[in-house]
């Protein structure tokens, strides 16, 4: 691990566009390594290429049966884990300085991130909203939280 690692953590995405997308935003704000955990599909799917216009083939990204197990691990190697999610604890992202190895979770498309792993988490920030929905999609969420993750101070 490497003190600018970043890594995605997907897990249960429902959605193979989701995943193609995430694919792509992940290729563009140079994210270390893609963890599809659960059921989230796995390239190679005609879904997923469609939108992720190749950057599945050279993104890294590996399969991971258990969210926890994954969490622990990159723990142990130093990495901070960030999870994408509105809760009463979370903290506006645009606020937060983000160092070292880092690795950003996000929820499922219906069911966000379960408190069980929340509590796993160092930090757990969210978008802020001005309209009316709650919530973006969560390939755009990604994107955004990305861009943020990375973005040098």
């Amino acid at each position: 691990m490497k003190e600018e690692d970043v890594y995605l953590i997907l897990p249960n995405i429902r959605s193979c566009h989701n995943v193609g997308a995430m694919f792509r935003n992940a290729d563009a704000f140079g994210i270390t390594k893609i963890y599809l955990v659960g059921w989230t599909p796995a390239p190679p799917k005609p879904q997923i290429d469609k939108v992720a216009l190749g950057a599945q083939t050279w993104v890294p990204w590996e399969q991971k049966k258990s969210l926890k197990r994954l969490i622990t691990t990159l723990k142990k190697k130093g990495v901070s884990i960030i999870a994408l999610e509105q809760a009463e604890e979370s903290k506006n992202i645009q606020t937060q300085k983000f160092s070292g190895a880092r690795a950003i979770i996000v929820g499922n498309e219906v069911t966000g991130i379960v408190p069980e792993i929340l509590a796993l988490c160092d930090k757990i920030v969210h978008i802020p909203m001005q309209g009316k929905k709650e919530s973006l999609n969560v390939s755009v969420a990604a994107g955004i939280a990305m861009y943020e993750i990375t973005k040098k101070s």
